[in-house]
């Protein structure tokens, strides 16, 4: 039991992951009999049968799958631990992987971005945009070091840094409605016209809805600079954040239908990044980088 060898583990989740020991053997580029004597190996130093021989398809015992599920977790550790001795090696990350959300004020995270990347030049920074789910979504599918968008700060997966507070206000174009509004609109009014929402990029995870009314007909868009210019068009009406439209609201290009029954929202904007991965020397002093900026309003 003390004398457990990697190689033998690896086999061993090779076969689990592809389904028997050829498949597991074409992954790993070893012979079929060698994956078979690594597992057998395994199982005789655990004293412990993990797998069923018995079908078509080897199977996993009810001791293999909780076997496995220890496992699994340990071989991530192990190579989250060769991937930062990389990092490490190499002194600086040769690239960065960020995504901003839909709910960023550009111009602020990339006077940020441009600070701190002016003095790095060995670090190449590969910016990508994505909204509602997809941003998060990719970070939990390791397709992004870092984001700038909602996070939840009690997800156990997530390391989460609020960078400030953003407010969505309902707008709607002059004209658009044929009445006036009032602190007495409600979204049952407002059904009958179209309202513009944000394409949710996430291809994995559940769609989220945010501000819709339940039967309004729908244009989407996929950011909020298209948005705007829909709205503003008299198009659709729709929410937007308050730091783009500061000016329309002030001109009268835009007219608020915030009230008691359509308040708006205020979201967080944060900056996240995952918990259980290693994060190189960059990626590491970005996140500093970052914690003693977050004193300065995003907005």
């Amino acid at each position: 039991m003390n004398d457990l060898k990697l190689h033998d583990l690896q086999c061993f989740n090779a076969v689990v992951r592809a389904g028997g020991f050829q498949a597991a053997g074409l992954a790993l580029n070893r012979s079929h009999p060698s994956v078979f004597a690594a597992v057998a190996r395994l199982e005789a130093r655990l004293g412990l049968t993990l797998l069923d021989r018995g079908g078509y398809r080897v199977t996993l015992t009810e001791a293999g799958r909780l076997f496995h599920a220890r496992a699994g977790f340990a071989l991530r550790e192990i190579d989250n631990l060769a991937a930062y001795a990389r990092q490490l090696a190499s002194g600086e990350e040769t690239m960065l992987r960020v995504v901003m959300g839909d709910l960023c004020p550009r111009p602020r995270l990339l006077a940020l971005l441009g600070a701190f990347f002016a003095g790095r030049e060995a670090t190449r920074l590969h910016l990508d945009y994505d909204a509602v789910g997809g941003p998060v979504e990719r970070l939990l599918e390791g397709e992004a070091d870092l984001i700038f968008h909602r996070a939840s700060p009690s997800d156990p997966r997530l390391e989460v840094l609020p960078l400030g507070e953003i407010v969505f206000v309902p707008v709607a174009a002059p004209g658009l409605l044929p009445f006036a509004p009032s602190p007495e609109l409600t979204p049952d009014r407002l059904r009958p016209f179209t309202q513009c929402v944000i394409r949710d990029t996430a291809r994995r995870s559940p769609p989220e809805d945010f501000f819709l009314i339940e039967g309004a007909p729908q244009c989407s868009v996929p950011d909020h600079g298209m948005k705007k210019e829909l709205i503003l068009h008299a198009m659709a009406w729709g929410h937007l954040p308050a730091f783009l439209i500061e000016d329309e609201l002030g001109s009268g290009a835009l007219i608020s239908l915030a009230g008691p029954h359509l308040p708006g929202r205020r979201e967080t904007l944060s900056a996240a990044r995952r918990r259980d991965r290693p994060h190189g020397p960059v990626a590491e002093a970005l996140w500093t980088f970052l914690q003693d900026e977050a004193q300065a309003p995003m907005v």
